[in-house]
């Protein structure tokens, strides 16, 4: 395994950290929760956004797996110490050698082909696009329940213009007029 510089991976750490919260829009409050087995994902309150991402019950009580390597030489497995020396006589272009023309060109397509590597074989949860599965579902639903709010509030409107026509013509001494038509007010085009 090829080991890379603190600042290549302290500029990788910040794309892949950076990732959700450039899904979350202004003024959204998610709630981002691991949970084990057979857990229940928590209902969401209010204008929250909640994202359960489910792991084997097994993982419950086990350090992360992020944090579960240690960057040391000691704890490095004999295959890498192995694979290491395989790249002692490389030198020349596209090698990622200190040696030869063109040698350290090889080294950042190694270093990016290990990052996309990297990335496909992760086990990490991909808390952005669970954040955007679950703002779609909302997105959904949205067309219905503003049509579903426009006529209640169409009702409540023909119902205080005709209490307010009643108390007018009761004020005045009149008969109480027919109440108007059930067709929804005329709303003006925008």
């Amino acid at each position: 395994m090829p080991r890379l510089s603190i600042p290549v991976i302290a500029l990788l750490a910040a794309a892949f950290l950076s990732a959700p919260a450039m899904a979350q829009e202004p003024g959204e409050r998610i709630n981002q929760l691991i949970i084990y087995g057979n857990d229940t994902c928590p209902p969401a309150a209010g204008g929250e956004i909640t994202v359960c991402a489910r792991k084997e019950e097994a993982e419950r009580f086990r350090i992360p797996a992020p944090l579960r390597s240690v960057e040391s030489p000691q704890n490095d497995a004999w295959n890498n110490r192995v694979l290491a020396y395989e790249t002692v006589g490389a030198a020349g272009s596209l090698s990622c050698s200190p040696v030869g023309a063109g040698g350290s060109l090889g080294c950042t397509q190694k270093l990016i082909d290990a990052a996309y590597a990297e990335r496909r074989g992760g086990s990490d949860v991909k808390f952005g696009q669970l954040i955007e599965a679950e703002r779609a579902k909302r997105m959904s639903t949205i067309d219905a329940d503003s049509a579903a709010t426009q006529s209640r509030v169409e009702e409540i409107e023909r119902q205080y213009e005709e209490r307010r026509l009643r108390e007018e013509a009761a004020a005045d001494g009149r008969p109480a007029p027919a109440p108007p038509s059930a067709e929804p007010l005329a709303v003006p085009p925008q």
